[in-house]
Order: structure tokens, then sequence, then C-alpha cells
């Protein structure tokens, strides 16, 4: 199919001449493109990228498809294992703890976080069904603004082609899983489907779990006819058991056991999200993206965080009922050989109601009985307006440059109980410059540098995040970013890529909207350096490696007068972050992997009065044979040296007691999958 003279008018803004001010990004894998874009994709723009191939990501066995991400360079995995609410990643040394959701995240560009910035609607996802995973760290990507205080990530699932895959899994713990990618296109018209089933008895007593997916996409048109529009859905449900925290004296007793307390807890969790895109070419020079969402979150959640027989926070039922909808729109336009300018706005709209429940001590238990107080049974409404221009200049065939700068505003109102009612709190026009810079030594070496500003506002249903009678205005808190890289291939088969990095947030929120807790933390700093390698060896071995050294330090304490937490470092931000990796290409048909993952310790609170955990070092092993050209056989050995390592939290409900509580990693595990491609 001959290129539309709008995608080489896009080429040519980015490319000029031969250009040695190339893309920065690094990408592990293969990715597969079945028709070009025509908005600019981040890599051709952005400094600091990664992007994870579905040939990374397709044949992997995975409980929840964000540890997927823990093959890319810089991530935080953080592993709570308590039935649906299992998990999430971040980087750049924020953590996962959920007191600041600093990662925006998108499924096919349509942004997927719950109102908190949780990431649960990745759980939506099967890794069959991922043709890519983009991340952007750092401040300067302009085109989102809420939740994008560290950076994005973006999962691409599959669109066009024609194929018929299917995956059928078993493996440790009673683990079974089935996974089925239609694809069928046939002129203009393109549609894909997938269906995937998982259940599993889980590590630990009282952790089975089972959760289905179910999506569409349908596409008509091109863009070298002027116009491509589309339609995606999917769907998902997901029951489980929590296993529940464990004070230590329990991990010591059995790590694979749960306490009577927990008997009832679990979860029940449906999500649903629907796009429409429509891509226009306008002229040879003009393009306009658009995209219509609707997404639909409920989460019925019953926990028993401790032990504690007096009072009733630790017994808690928690629903949550969000829907966001919502539209993004970018206009590009390819005004010179050596200048582009693309320009974007977004609206969301959220309704969300909470409810949570505090339960008096039993064991197990009873969720069923009246609720000793109910905390929270509120409705509120978040709305986010935002728009974005950057211009893409490459005066010389070396240097590129990319300025841009964004907006936000905020309005929204809560419903409490006992008929009070409040405005968001009102933080103005959110202002947001960013500059990108890449300058070409020669065609495989390229330095780069960026700086940008992103920003946190307050997210829940209570005070401080709307103003209640008495409650003081907040400003949002700014976070100032910048960064220096040298990417280089010192041979051929080789890329190597060296960073290093600071943000510095203005008046940090450590802001918990599931208990209502905010604590303002000050200034802080996060700082890092990033290295990355990777390098085909010969025609049989691939290797790569990265490490990650950072610190999250508070540089002025924000809160009120007393015990002074200045100088401390942020909780739950290990030092190091690790990643090994190598394959061999033993023949055609047969392939074996090795990959291990390694991670620092970390306080549990900014008093830094804990001892430090969360450090673990893992190593998985695998192996697939081609049995026919369309059928395939592998075997994956997780945590093979069977490594006891736990997510830790500190548990403050009641102070006077205050201690850690452990959720244990799954131990040594297998699992042996065919693949079926028609």
């Amino acid at each position: 199919m001959p290129a539309h003279p709008l995608h080489l008018a896009l080429i040519a803004a980015l490319t000029s001449g031969a250009a040695h001010a190339q893309s920065v990004d690094t990408t592990m894998g293969t990715l597969h493109v079945h028709q070009a874009r025509g908005q600019l994709t981040a890599h051709e723009v952005l400094t600091s990228v990664d992007v994870l191939g579905a040939e990374r990501i397709e044949d992997q066995t995975v409980a929840q498809s964000w540890e997927l991400l823990g093959q890319m360079p810089g991530m935080q995995l953080t592993e709570t294992r308590q039935g649906a609410e299992s998990g999430k990643v971040s980087f750049r040394a924020f953590n996962g703890e959920g007191y600041l959701n600093a990662i925006k995240t998108l499924i096919d560009g349509i942004p997927s976080n719950v109102n908190s910035g949780n990431q649960r609607f990745i759980d939506m996802l099967f890794p069959l069904e991922i043709d890519y995973i983009e991340v952007v760290r750092g401040t300067n990507d302009p085109r989102y603004g809420l939740h994008n205080i560290g950076g994005n990530i973006n999962f691409g699932t599959r669109q066009g082609g024609t194929y018929t895959d299917g995956r059928l899994t078993y493996g440790s713990f009673a683990t079974r899983q089935a996974q089925l990618a239609v694809g069928r296109e046939h002129g203009d018209f393109a549609q894909n489907y997938f269906v995937g089933v998982q259940t599993s008895d889980g590590y630990r007593d009282h952790d089975r779990s089972e959760k289905y997916a179910l999506g569409g996409k349908w596409f008509y048109g091109s863009l070298e006819d002027g116009m491509r529009i589309g339609l995606t859905a999917r769907a998902y449900r997901h029951q489980a058991d929590e296993p529940g925290f464990m004070t230590a004296e329990e991990l010591q007793a059995g790590r694979r056991r749960s306490a009577p307390r927990n008997a009832h807890d679990g979860d029940d969790r449906s999500m649903r999200q629907f796009g429409l895109h429509m891509d226009l070419a306008l002229t040879e020079q003009l393009m306009l993206g658009t995209k219509l969402y609707h997404n639909r979150y409920h989460d019925d959640r019953r926990i028993t965080f401790s032990d504690m027989p007096t009072g009733n926070a630790p017994r808690q039922r928690r629903v949550w009922d969000e829907a966001q909808s919502g539209l993004l729109a970018t206009l590009t336009w390819a005004a010179h050989p050596a200048l582009t300018l693309e320009a974007g706005a977004n609206y969301e709209q959220q309704h969300n109601g909470y409810v949570r429940e505090r339960f008096a001590y039993s064991v197990p238990t009873d969720f069923d009985a009246t609720p000793a107080r109910i905390q929270n049974d509120d409705h509120h409404t978040f709305n986010n307006a935002g728009a974005y221009l950057q211009a893409i200049w490459q005066p010389t065939a070396s240097l590129k440059i990319v300025p841009a700068y964004r907006i936000d505003r905020f309005d929204g109102a809560t419903q409490l109980p006992g008929g009070v009612r409040a405005p968001l709190q009102d933080y103005g026009t959110i202002g947001q410059p960013k500059l990108s810079v890449v300058y070409g030594l020669d065609a495989d070496t390229n330095l780069y540098a960026n700086w940008g500003r992103t920003f946190q506002v307050l997210t829940g249903s209570t005070p401080p995040a709307y103003l209640t009678p008495g409650q003081a205005a907040m400003r949002p808190s700014t976070n100032t970013g910048m960064e220096a890289g040298l990417r280089f291939s010192p041979f051929a088969g080789t890329r190597g890529r060296v960073a290093v990095w600071q943000q510095d947030a203005e008046n940090e929120v450590s802001n918990m909207p599931a208990t209502g807790t905010t604590v303002v933390l000050g200034k802080t700093r996060r700082r890092g350096v990033d290295l990355q390698f990777d390098a085909q060896i010969g025609e049989r071995w691939t290797l790569w490696a990265s490490h990650a050294y950072q610190e999250a330090k508070i540089e002025r304490d924000g809160r009120a007068p007393g015990v002074s937490i200045e100088g401390n470092e942020v909780a739950a931000t290990p030092r190091t972050i690790s990643n090994l990796g190598l394959d061999y290409r033993a023949t055609d048909a047969l392939q074996f992997g090795l990959q291990g993952r390694a991670q620092g310790d970390y306080y549990l609170e900014e008093r830094n009065l804990t001892d430090k955990f969360g450090d673990f070092a893992v190593l998985d092993l695998s192996a697939k044979l081609r049995l026919t050209p369309r059928t395939s056989v592998d075997v994956q050995l997780r945590n093979v040296t069977g490594r006891e390592y736990v997510y830790a939290w500190y548990d403050s409900f009641f102070w006077e007691e205050a201690r850690p509580m452990f959720s244990p990693s799954a131990g040594r595990s297998a699992f042996v999958s065919v693949t079926v491609r028609l």
C-alpha cells in the first residue's frame, strides 16, 4: 500500500535529510504495525521512551498483565497479592502504595486510571491480546495532565491482520488459563476479537481467583483514503478471595496460610471500556485524531487488615462505583519539512460513588452483619479539561528541539452524608512548560536532555480534596523534572543508554482516597541514574540488562509542627532496581530464556523508624519448542531458586501498636502452555 503524502510530510518533518537526531527509544521484541499512524508517536517526539513488543509479551504466563512490565528497565512492581487487588507498577522513585499514584495509564490511547489514579483497568488485558507496551518516563510529555506526574504507560492491543491464535496454560496452584485472539482484515475493514479466562487456587490458603475478559475492535477505512473510524470495547469480571496480610509471627508460622480472621475476605470487581476512534486526513499536511471513551468501574471489596480486637477500623467493606466519559483530540500539521506542530485537547467527566463500612470484631469478620459504622456514603464529580501545544523543530540534520506547553483545569463537587455538599478545590489554571532536545553526534549516538513540569491534585470524595466548611484552600503540587542522557551503539547489534534525572515536588501530598488519609509531606526530591544495555551476540544469543539507582527524600517538612521528617526517605522507595535477561536460540525450533530481577529494600513510613523491607532477587527460566509451523509448547519456571520475599506495609490503625504487615510472594512455580496459530 503506497504511503499517503501526509505520512511522508510527517516523516520528513522529523527526519530532515540524513538526520542524526533520531528517536532515543529502546525497543524490546517485535512490533506488529499493520497501518501507519498519522499522529506523532511518543518515540518520534520524546526522549525517554521504552517499548516492549509482542514477541516478549504474548508467550508470557502472568497472573495479571502489570507483571509484564517487570521485563522493562527501572520498573518497581508492588506485589500486594490480595485477590483482585493484586498490585501495580511504578517508576522514577514513585512507589505503588497508593498514596501518590503518579503514573498515567492508557489502553489503546484511552485514559485507564480509576479516580484515585490506581491502575486497575490493566487487569482487563491478557498477554495474547497485547501488541506492545510503551513507557514514557519523566515530565516532558505534554499529551496528558491528570496522573501524569512521573510518566505514562500505554498498552496497545492488536489491530488489523488476519489470524486465529489460541493459548492454553496449566501450572502451579491449579492455575488454568485459556486465551483466544482472532483477527480478520479484508479491504478497509478490520475486526479483532479476544476472549480470556483464568482460574487459580492461589499460592496461599483462601486465595482462589476467577477472571474473565472479552474484547473487540472494529475499524473501517484508511488514512490513505482520508478517514479511519473504529470502535473498541472490552468487559472484565474478577471474583477472588483475599488471603489477608500477615503479622511477622504468622509469616514465620507458615507463609502459605491465611489467618481465620480473613476467611470471609474477598473481592468482586467488574470493569468496562468503550472507545470511538476517528482519524481524518484533512489535507496532505493536516491530520485530526479523536477518541471518545466511556469507562465503568465497580468494585466490592471485603478486607480485614489486622487482628486488632478494639475499634472497627481494621474490618472494612469498600464499594466503588465510578463512571468516566471523555474526549481526546489531536491536530497535527506538517508545516514545513523542518517543522511539525501538534495541538491537543481533552475533557473528562467523572461521576463516582464510594461506600465504606466498618464492622465489629469477629473471627472471621461477618460482612453480612449490620455495619458498626458507615464511614463513607459519598457521591462526587471530578472534571478535567486540558490542552497542549508542541512543536517539533529540526533546524539541522543533527538537532531536534521540541518545546511544549500544557494547561489543565478542574472542577467538581461532592455529596457527603448529612446533606453536606462541597465544591472541588479551586486549583485555577495549571501551566506546564516542557522542553526536549536531541543532538545526534552520528547515526548511532545521540545526546538528549529534557525539562518539564507536571502536577499533583487531590482525588477521592472527602476533604481536603473538596472544600467543606472550614477546610483550607490548597494549591496543586507542581513537579519539575529534568533529565540528560546518552544513547549509543558501541558496536553492531548493541544499544545502550545512560541517563541522569531529577524531579522536585513543591508540596507533595500523601493521599489515600480509600481511607481518607491525607498528609502533606512538603518539598520532595527524587533523583537517579538509569543504565540500559542490550546486545545481539551472533545469530543465537540476545542479552539485555538494566540497573536503576534512585532515591526519594523529603527536603522540607510540610506537616504541622511535631516530629520532623525532613531529610527522611519517602516510604516504599527502593534504592536499586535491576534486570538481566538472556535468550538462546538453539535451533530454529528450540529456544531458551533466562530473566533475573532484583530490588533493594526500603522504609515503610516517612518517619523511617521501622526496619527496611521489600528486597528480593528472583530468577525465571523458560524453554519453547515449535512442534509444527503452527503449534508450539513452552515451559516457564518462576522463582526457580525459591526465594522467599514479601510485600510489606505499615499497619497504623492503632499507632500504639503499629507494626509491619506482610503479603508473601509466590514460591517456586511452573507453567506449561500450548499455543496454536491458524
